[in-house]
C-alpha cells in the first residue's frame, strides 16, 4: 500500500479565520471606553456654554432639578442644555454612521451626505415645502427633506455613471460637488422670492441644535434609531462590498440590492438629521477616517466606533461654539465647516500623493 504525499507547493491555503476572542475583547473595551469618553463630553457640554454655570448647578439640573424651586442657571441647563446635547448626540452619531455607510457602499473615501448631495437635497426639499405649503415645523420638514435627500443621491449616481469609467469616487465627488451647488442655488432663489421663507430658513439652515426641545428629537425617533440601528447590522456586507464588486458576487452577495438597501439607510439618516438640524457638514467624512486610523479596516467595528465618535464630535463642536463666542454663540455648523475644510483639504492632497 502506498501513501499519498502532497508537496508543499501544492497545499491548500488555510481559510480565513475571523478575529481571535482577544482581540473582540480589546475592541468591545474600547468601544466602552468611547462610550463612556462621549459621557464625560456631554456632561463638559452642560457645564460649559455662552453662561457660566457651576458644577452643581449642572448636578442639581440633572439629577435634583424642580421647576419651582430651581435657580436660573439649573433652568438654562435642564431646559437648553440638556435637550441640544442629546439632540447633537443623537445626529451626530447618525451623521457619522450614515457617512461610514456610504464610503464603505461607494468605496469613496471623500464620501459624505453633504459632499455627495444628499444634505444639500434634504435642504433643497425641505425649503421648497416651506416656500410652496408654508411648512413650518421639523416634524413636517421630515416628509420633504426624504424625497430631495433621494432624488439628489439618484442624480449624483446617474451623473456620475454616465460613460465607459463609471461611477468611480472621483466622478461621484465631483457629480456631488456639481449637485449641491446646483440645489443651493435653487434653494437661494427660492429665499430670495420669499422674505417668509427666508426668516424660516435663515437659522436652520447654518445647521444648529439650538433652540430645539426633545419633543423634536422623539418625532424624529421613528425614522433615526431603526435606520441607525439597520446601518449598525451592515458590518459584514459593508467588509464584503470593500473585496470588489466582482469578488463580492463571487462570494454570493447581491450588490445591487445592498446598495439600493443601504442609500436607503443613508436617505433616512440624512433626511431626518437635515429636519432637526439643519445641514451640518463633514461629520460623515472625518469619522470614519478617525476610526480606521485607530482601529482598521473592519466595518463590524467600524459602524460602532464611528456612532460615538461622531457623536463625541458634534457634541464637542456645539460646547466649542458656545465657548468661544460668549456671551453669544457660533453655530455648530459654522464650527463643523472651519473643522471640516482643512480635514478635507488634508485627505484629499493625502490621496493625490498616494495614487
Amino acid at each position: 500500500m502506498s501513501t499519498a504525499v502532497v508537496a508543499p507547493s501544492e497545499e491548500v491555503p488555510a481559510p480565513v479565520r475571523p478575529a481571535p476572542k482577544s482581540r473582540a475583547a480589546v475592541m468591545t473595551l474600547g468601544l466602552f471606553a468611547v462610550a463612556i469618553a462621549v459621557m464625560l463630553l456631554s456632561l463638559l457640554s452642560l457645564r460649559f456654554g455662552s453662561l457660566e454655570v457651576t458644577t452643581s448647578d449642572a448636578w442639581n439640573a440633572v439629577f435634583h432639578y424642580s421647576r419651582d424651586t430651581a435657580t436660573y442657571e439649573e433652568t438654562i441647563v435642564h431646559e437648553m442644555r440638556i435637550p441640544r446635547t442629546i439632540i447633537a448626540f443623537f445626529i451626530g452619531g447618525g451623521l457619522a454612521v450614515a457617512g461610514t455607510v456610504m464610503q464603505g457602499v461607494t468605496r469613496n473615501p471623500l464620501a459624505d451626505p453633504s459632499i455627495l448631495g444628499v444634505s444639500a437635497g434634504a435642504s433643497f426639499g425641505v425649503t421648497t415645502a416651506i416656500f410652496v405649503l408654508g411648512v413650518s415645523t421639523p416634524s413636517q420638514f421630515v416628509w420633504f427633506a426624504f424625497p430631495g435627500a433621494a432624488l439628489a443621491s439618484i442624480l449624483v449616481y446617474g451623473i456620475a455613471s454616465v460613460g465607459r469609467a463609471g461611477p468611480t469616487p472621483i466622478r461621484l465627488a465631483l457629480a456631488g460637488v456639481v449637485m449641491s451647488s446646483l440645489l443651493s442655488s435653487w434653494t437661494s432663489a427660492l429665499l430670495l422670492l420669499s422674505e417668509q421663507t427666508l426668516d424660516l430658513v435663515r437659522f436652520w439652515s447654518v445647521g444648529s441644535v439650538a433652540g430645539r426641545d426633545l419633543d423634536i428629537l422623539w418625532s424624529m425617533a421613528p425614522f433615526l434609531i431603526p435606520a441607525t440601528l439597520a446601518c449598525l447590522l451592515m458590518g459584514h456586507q459593508l467588509n464584503v462590498l470593500s473585496m470588489g464588486e466582482e469578488s463580492a458576487r463571487a462570494l454570493g452577495m447581491n450588490t445591487q440590492r445592498v446598495r439600493l438597501v443601504s442609500s436607503a439607510l443613508v436617505v433616512i439618516l440624512t433626511g431626518a438629521a437635515v429636519s432637526v438640524a439643519g445641514p451640518i457638514g463633514f461629520v460623515g467624512l472625518a469619522t470614519p477616517h478617525i476610526v480606521r486610523s485607530i482601529i482598521g479596516a473592519d466595518y463590524r467595528w467600524i459602524l460602532p466606533y464611528s456612532f460615538f465618535v461622531g457623536a463625541a464630535l458634534l457634541t464637542s463642536a456645539d460646547t466649542l461654539g458656545r465657548v468661544i463666542a460668549r456671551p453669544s454663540e457660533i453655530q455648530v455648523g459654522i464650527v463643523m465647516a472651519f473643522v471640516g475644510a482643512p480635514f478635507l483639504i488634508i485627505l484629499a492632497r493625502r490621496r493625490t500623493v498616494a495614487s
